[in-house]
């Protein structure tokens, strides 16, 4: 999307303005962490309330909710907040503090009260006023927070507060985030609307219990009202949450049915790309200059695509203010074409720029509006296109589709990045367009080498180098991170990742990196290894078998059972090639066994170690195909991971040589 007064085109596209989407994302946070307006007064504490110690409903809770109540009223111009919360534990004491985020004259924070009440009755309300931080600054731009924290908090004691933001001017429709961090006893949900006469529908996307439902009357409010809702899942490598959290979600739209909302949404869409990128005069000149007419389509695809990679990717760095563009004589960018003549852009519009290049240079390419992975799943009963993030591009190269991201900066021609596989998008082609699933990508095409030459000491003492070969999703993570931060902060946040897995008492020394700025080549970084490594016991000597895996955080060992999907981003292999120069006097008594973990058309793990005259050399190959899981085939992914992780935990023994006596 296009920022400020920069560009038209991202507007133009969605048919409609949307006011700072990321602000109103960060306000139904509030619904998260912070409070609400009761319909009447505070609520007067049941006996039970009071002496709860533990809640058999939410078994270890640290509190829980015992009453929530969100309210939107269009007349009032108002959205308005109420919580209850019972501390069960010292931990649920953080319940206390309150951070309401807000932008600086878009709404106001009005009308906050609260109090605690202990477990014998005492109430003690808050009388401090709270404050008001900015958070972040810019021309144009205050982002403030109101922080304030409810008083005297004791484990046992219910916590209650309430609140309204006042909007300014437009206000933005409700949506309810049913399933909260704590378990919910009972919540209440109203939004009072008015008929503007502009939409003639308003609707809304939900998923909630089964047996509960929102019920309007003729007043145009609609309400829910829901008990005993469960917290959110909390588990690592968790798919976006966005169609399974509960949730009910209003919009606007003059349609009535999925069919005939996406039938014209495609074909807006598909109308807009169209002649948004149909190449003009200019841009058949400019191609014109990077490619010849004897070039194989691949190679015009490849070098329109170099050439796209250098220009200036404001996602990537800065955008510049209008003081600064209109400095350098710089117009709003009204076209395609413009993008070129200032050689910088979003990257949507780059994207969108790359697919009139490749047009000009007589191409099949077809721009692709897809769902950002990392952040949401497409939800079909959601009418609205703002589902959709991302521009990437299909192209038709020798009778097949690639796909391709010119936006990410640094993304190998025929890549994409991770947050653009496995997901959803619309797609034009010659009549109109189509919904289409994009692929998963080849564990082959992410894969990291470890490759250490290490020489020990008969005191434990290691030194050596170890080198890291890196391709595909990882590189383009070190890369992307270059783009935003100094060498200095890459290679800090680099050398961290690599003690995290090295053994105990061995340090790791950042060299060098190679090709950080090569997208067309292996990602190398070059560490210098030190220290001191196992331990001595009589005649014999314990190291690591798996130098590189002694310390790894392996997931889903600790784990029992599953709530959720797993979702680990992308496919990857990993090899690990580690040389152990022993210290004179000593020979190899034992090495890992040679291991071979499978789980068929999943993941497989392979170790081996060869031993020589002086040295033992350990081989470990990890390769994991698949990127997404049903939480029913848990049991299977737990069992594997404790299987390597048992693997990975062998042992390398070396027993020290007798001494030959003489006659």
């Amino acid at each position: 999307m296009i920022a400020g007064n920069q560009s038209r085109l991202a507007s133009a596209r969605d048919g409609n303005i949307v006011l700072r989407p990321w602000l109103w994302a960060s306000l139904l946070f509030i619904a998260i962490v912070s409070p609400a307006l009761v319909r009447a007064q505070f609520q007067q504490p049941t006996d039970e309330e009071l002496k709860m110690t533990a809640d058999p409903k939410a078994p270890g809770a640290a509190a829980v909710y015992l009453y929530r109540e969100e309210t939107a009223d269009d007349s009032q111009q108002t959205y308005s907040y109420y919580e209850r919360i019972k501390v069960l534990t010292e931990k649920g004491r953080e319940q206390a503090t309150i951070r309401v985020p807000y932008e600086r004259g878009e709404f106001k924070v009005t009308d906050i009260q609260g109090r605690t009440i202990h477990s014998d009755g005492t109430v003690i309300p808050l009388v401090e006023k709270p404050s008001d931080l900015v958070d972040v600054k810019t021309k144009g731009l205050q982002i403030n927070a109101i922080v304030f924290t409810l008083p005297s908090v004791e484990v046992g004691s219910i916590l209650e507060y309430r609140l309204k933001l006042k909007f300014v001017g437009y206000i933005p429709l409700p949506s309810w985030d049913i399933q909260q961090p704590l378990f919910v006893h009972k919540a209440h949900y109203s939004y009072h609307s008015i008929d503007s006469g502009f939409f003639n529908n308003l609707l809304y996307a939900y998923k909630i219990d089964s047996g509960v439902k929102v019920v309007g009357n003729k007043h145009n409010d609609n309400i829910l009202d829901i008990t005993d809702i469960p917290p959110l899942p909390n588990e690592d490598w968790m798919p976006p949450l966005n169609i399974s959290k509960w949730h009910v979600k209003f919009y606007t739209t003059r349609f009535t049915t999925s069919d005939t909302f996406w039938e014209d949404a495609r074909k807006t869409w598909a109308s807009w790309i169209e002649n948004t990128t149909k190449p003009n005069g200019g841009l058949k000149k400019a191609v014109a200059e990077i490619v010849v007419p004897s070039d194989t389509d691949e190679q015009k695809a490849t070098k329109i695509y170099t050439a796209i990679q250098k220009l200036d990717n404001t996602d990537f760095g800065r955008t510049k203010s209008q003081a600064e563009r209109k400095k350098e004589k710089l117009k709003d960018i009204n076209n395609i074409e413009d993008i070129w003549k200032q050689q910088s852009g979003s990257a949507d519009e780059i994207a969108l720029l790359y697919t009139a290049m490749a047009r000009a240079a007589g191409l099949k390419a077809w721009p692709v509006y897809v769902v950002n992975r990392n952040r949401a799943i497409f939800d079909m009963s959601y009418l609205s296109k703002s589902q959709f993030d991302n521009d990437i591009v299909m192209v038709e190269l020798g009778g097949k589709n690639t796909y391709l991201d010119p936006g990410q900066k640094m993304c190998p021609f025929g890549s994409l990045h991770w947050k653009h596989y496995l997901t959803s998008g619309i797609r034009q082609q010659e009549k109109g367009a189509v919904f289409d699933s994009l692929p998963g990508i080849s564990y082959k095409s992410n894969s990291t080498s470890r490759i250490a030459d290490l020489a020990m000491g008969a005191d434990g003492e290691v030194n050596g180098m170890a080198r890291y070969v890196i391709t595909g999703q990882e590189a383009l993570y070190w890369r992307q991170l270059a783009l935003e931060n100094d060498v200095a902060e890459v290679q800090k946040q680099f050398i961290e990742s690599v003690r995290e897995s090295i053994p105990e008492g061995v340090q790791a020394e950042f060299d060098h990196f190679i090709a950080l700025d090569d997208y067309n080549s292996n990602l190398i970084g070059l560490v210098k290894i030190s220290g001191n490594i196992g331990s001595a016991t009589g005649k014999h000597f314990f190291l690591p078998g798996l130098f590189f895996e002694s310390r790894a955080k392996h997931p889903f060992v600790a784990q029992e059972k599953r709530l959720t999907p797993i979702d680990l981003h992308y496919a990857k292999m990993e090899l690990d090639d580690v040389v152990y120069h022993l210290p004179p006097g000593y020979t190899v008594e034992s090495s890992p066994k040679t291991s071979d973990v499978n789980w068929p058309n999943h993941a497989v793990l392979k170790i081996n170690s060869a031993t020589k005259i002086g040295s033992v050399e350990v081989v470990r190959s990890f390769a994991r195909g698949f990127t997404m899981l049903e939480a029913k085939d848990y049991n299977d992914l737990h069992d594997f991971y404790q299987k390597l992780a048992t693997a990975d935990q062998q042992q390398l023994v070396l027993t020290r040589v007798p001494e030959s006596k003489g006659n």
